[in-house]
């Protein structure tokens, strides 16, 4: 391989055999090394062939600033969500969850805890990416000795899933139809506008994203339906749950989606929060 560019000592751009792009890591791979020089196989760690050139550059400028033991511990979760998973990830997985790994043991250095008001959608909703998020947490133990709290597991399995979203392009438009369907039977309900920009319709639209992707895939999460927490919410919001009712109603007209009482009972309390925000 013969070296196009010099991110840094460890990694360094090259052309596979297409005369394509390639991204090649090795600990001093490019020490004492110019463009033009020949790079040993035995120095090589790992190889990045990125689909598409924006992801490419992108990727390159976060490896120039990001020490490489972030990136081999990335790439770990990476394999081992594939694996589990048996599915494709977009490539921008590969720039989201190195980011947020880096960003994550610095903030730990920093003492900073940040709080994952996600986090029980993602347990409840996406289980098998939360458990890769707990793997990810492990080997960030053995790799670096730091133990990350539970909110950064849920943090790393919200990307992992977006990153099988994502792979799934054409479902993009109708995913986003039914988002802004859902919304408008709240609004109308309600007679409300929301500020598209707060953190609170931000927690509902991603709560939104995860409800429109497991219609469209039909995918199925198991957990033991909890009776007596269901009848108190639909109580204790009883306006939200009757808005709840209403978007049940279209979806099996529309869709011939059953709402389960579980993500009735979920919807309810996202409805009633980002509700009474806009209110207040």
């Amino acid at each position: 391989m013969i070296i196009q560019k010099i991110l840094n000592n460890n990694v360094v751009i090259t052309l596979n055999q297409n005369q394509q792009e390639q991204i090649v890591m090795g600990k001093g791979i490019a020490f004492k090394k110019r463009v033009g020089d020949y790079v040993p196989d035995d120095k090589i760690d790992q190889v990045f062939h990125l689909s598409s050139q924006d992801t490419s550059l992108k990727f390159q400028e976060l490896l120039s600033d990001i020490p490489m033991e972030i990136m081999r511990l990335s790439d770990d979760v990476i394999s081992y969500a594939k694996g589990k998973l048996e599915k494709k990830l977009n490539d921008t997985i590969y720039i989201s969850l190195t980011d947020h790994l880096h960003t994550a043991l610095e903030r730990k250095k920093q003492g900073i805890e940040v709080k994952n008001f996600l986090l029980w959608d993602i347990k409840r909703f996406f289980t098998d990416e939360y458990q890769i998020g707990l793997k990810a947490l492990e080997l960030v133990k053995e790799e670096f000795d730091v133990r990350l709290s539970d909110d950064e597991a849920g943090f790393i399995g919200l990307h992992i899933a977006n990153a099988e979203m994502e792979e799934k392009v054409g479902d993009m438009p109708q995913l986003m139809k039914i988002m802004q369907e859902v919304t408008n039977i709240v609004k109308y309900s309600f007679k409300v506008s929301f500020d598209e920009e707060s953190v609170y319709f931000y927690r509902f639209s991603t709560h939104l994203k995860f409800f429109a992707y497991r219609l469209l895939h039909h995918r199925e999460f198991k957990s033991e339906e909890d009776d007596e927490l269901y009848e108190v919410i639909r109580k204790k919001y009883a306006n939200a749950y009757r808005c709840v009712e209403k978007i049940a109603d279209f979806l099996s007209r529309k869709y011939a989606y059953q709402v389960s009482n579980e993500e009735r009972l979920y919807l309810t309390i996202h409805i009633a929060r980002i509700v009474q925000t806009t209110q207040d």
